[in-house]
């Protein structure tokens, strides 16, 4: 039943926002992958829709923030409140303890409040007060920005890009796919979410998350993901420029393809199919360089072992 609520939840996302089925894909991909997400595109391409039909349709928790200059860490994280009539301190949860978290338009708001971001992306906790409180399982964090305009935004730092396990990419689609959405809107052929809209919950999530991590990693495979890693840091000219948690990321996603691929193994194909998107965001070259041809270089000057 899991693996057929995750068919259904494919075509959800493709039926919602038309033209997106590799960015559908890839969204599921991290979800198995117990990894983040983080959607790139211009304005008004989809990319809070896409996450929102994502989290409404997955049960459990879903909270979603507007990042904004003003917002402050305890906006997201919680606080503590003191209650005069108990005579201590009450913990008030902030939106992060859900299962999904929509963080939209997360460069909008300022380096101090996305770091806040950091220890429950990495370890699944947050630790506030001297106290650490584990959030809820899954949990996936959903993170939208615009690329096109750099007014009032504050760029991600590297550390906060390296917790998100795929970048995704969305761009406008091509003529033919904008008449069709012009016409499946204007039919009311678009799907509308409500509250019972659940497809899979998060019971049925972590079982399909332990079914992904269990499916075999040969010899072959790791070396493969380690000649791809070692060959984009000599195009970044940068020993740094690829981590052991962005060689990580790879595997995992693999994995996660492998799985929607109903593979019993993962084979090169799967890590070739999800490359670019874990490594877009992560490299940063010395000279400036274009990194997503340096991911395209990186994957046709390593053989296939």
């Amino acid at each position: 039943m899991s693996r057929a609520a995750l068919l259904l939840l494919h075509q959800r996302l493709c039926a919602t926002v038309l033209g997106a089925e590799d960015a559908a894909t890839l969204l599921l991909t991290a979800l198995l992958a117990k990894g983040h997400v983080l959607i790139e595109g211009p304005p008004g391409i989809g990319k809070t829709t896409l996450g929102h039909t994502l989290a409404a349709s997955m049960g459990g928790v879903f909270k979603r923030i507007q990042f904004t200059p003003d917002l402050l860490p305890a906006d997201l994280l919680g606080y503590s409140l003191y209650r005069m009539d108990r005579g201590e301190f009450q913990f008030i949860p902030g939106p992060v303890f859900a299962n999904c978290v929509l963080a939209d338009e997360i460069n909008r708001t300022s380096p101090r409040v996305q770091s806040a971001l950091l220890e429950s992306m990495n370890e699944g906790q947050v630790t506030l007060d001297g106290e650490t409180r584990m959030l809820p399982a899954p949990f996936l964090v959903i993170a939208t920005q615009n690329d096109t305009y750099a007014t009032g935004t504050f760029p991600l730092p590297e550390p906060q890009l390296d917790r998100f396990l795929l970048s995704i990419a969305m761009t406008l689609p091509a003529p033919a796919m904008q008449s069709r959405i012009l016409l499946a809107h204007a039919n009311g052929e678009i799907p509308l979410l409500n509250g019972d809209s659940a497809l899979i919950s998060p019971a049925e999530i972590r079982a399909l998350q332990d079914e992904v991590s269990a499916l075999p990693i040969s010899v072959a495979i790791a070396e493969y993901i380690t000649a791809l890693c070692q060959c984009l840091r000599r195009l970044a000219g940068a020993e740094h420029a690829v981590s052991i948690r962005a060689s990580l990321a790879i595997l995992q996603a693999a994995r996660a393809r492998a799985f929607l691929d109903d593979a019993a193994a993962v084979y090169p194909d799967h890590v070739q199919a999800v490359f670019s998107a874990v490594m877009r965001h992560r490299v940063l070259p010395n000279d400036g360089a274009d990194p997503a041809m340096l991911v395209r270089a990186a994957l046709e000057q390593t053989p296939v072992v």
